[in-house]
């Protein structure tokens, strides 16, 4: 039986987890995993959901705030397992650990490398309007995401889903594809290929400053990162003078000779806008700051001002 120390964080890295444990041919030895934080208004403190798939497996968990250094590190060395599997696990692995595993260690990652290194490339990938992403198994090495392919499988990605489908998509997508590479690794019969540095795109975290939607990109570019930016943080704009957060549009098959940021049109139903080279959006789902999630009717029966003509977003607020 291959022993195997896991590596992960958030629900992409569950379907991973589960299937090694549920696989014969693997013991999982022990799962390391983000520490517990707090969460919702209440701040209670909950556990990754790597964790909670461990535990209910009775799989020891380590949970060290930075592995460097760290006591766990040591006790993990110490295990010495013929596999080192890591998925979305949130920290930097040190060399010295890496070297620990007897066979390799390896990344199930959430993207088709060299585009997209980093913590956010599934969300990278549909803001950018690509047509397709994927999953690379690569060798870990201490350089970010820059280790050696071992094996790849592409995903496209429809113009109805965002980052929450594509996470779905892809954490399936590695769960098999990482399960038909292994007996290949452990039997030495795979063909690493190098990453073209040529061909690197970085996907840092989504930082505050990228949540605000331009209202001056196209359509189809608003729709993209609405998309992108949902199931969380969820893009905003300024709309009416207010920090409104923007869940859910439809790109229009029209144009308009109206400035981006404009109401085209208002219908009972339907807020439409003009975005950049003359293209025409509608907001279907928003949540202005301090109010809760509504459809644009409901929007709309407390916003009269807004007509044909007005310049509904802008670039300042009157409440953050």
């Amino acid at each position: 039986m291959t022993s195997v120390v896991f590596m992960g964080t958030p629900d992409f890295a569950v379907p991973i987890l589960q299937a090694l444990i549920d696989h014969p041919d693997y013991d999982v030895q022990a799962v390391v995993t983000q520490p517990d934080r707090p969460v919702g208004r209440k701040r209670v403190l909950t556990p990754t959901p790597v964790k909670s798939c461990a535990q209910a497996a009775g799989i020891p968990v380590y949970q060290p705030a930075k592995i460097n250094h760290s006591p766990e590190m040591a006790a993990l060395i110490d295990l010495a397992p013929d596999l080192m599997i890591t998925a979305a696990f949130g920290q930097f692995l040190p060399t010295a650990l890496l070297d620990a595993a007897k066979i390799a260690a390896i990344n199930v990652h959430g993207s088709l490398l060299p585009k997209y290194r980093g913590g956010a490339p599934i969300q990278y990938a549909v803001m950018n309007g690509d047509a397709e992403t994927g999953v690379t198994i690569m060798y870990m090495v201490k350089q970010m995401d820059a280790g050696d392919i071992i094996s790849q499988v592409k995903v496209p990605i429809t113009s109805q889903d965002d980052s929450g489908t594509m996470f779905d998509k892809l954490s399936l997508a590695g769960r098999d594809l990482l399960m038909t590479t292994l007996p290949d690794l452990i039997a030495g019969q795979v063909n690493p290929i190098a990453q073209n540095e040529a061909e690197v795109v970085f996907s840092p975290n989504i930082t505050r400053a990228q949540e605000r939607l331009d209202y001056t990109w196209t359509a189809r570019e608003i729709d993209n990162h609405v998309r992108g930016l949902r199931p969380a943080p969820i893009g905003n704009l300024i709309l009416d003078g207010l920090v409104t957060k923007i869940y859910d549009v439809t790109v229009l098959d029209e144009t308009t000779d109206l400035q981006p940021g404009q109401v085209v049109r208002v219908e009972k139903h339907a807020l439409v806008l003009a975005a950049g080279q003359g293209t025409v959006y509608q907001i279907n789902q928003l949540k202005p700051a301090g109010k809760g999630l509504m459809d644009i009717t409901a929007y709309l029966n407390g916003h009269q001002n807004l007509q044909p003509g007005f310049q509904a977003i802008t670039d300042g607020a009157d409440h953050e």
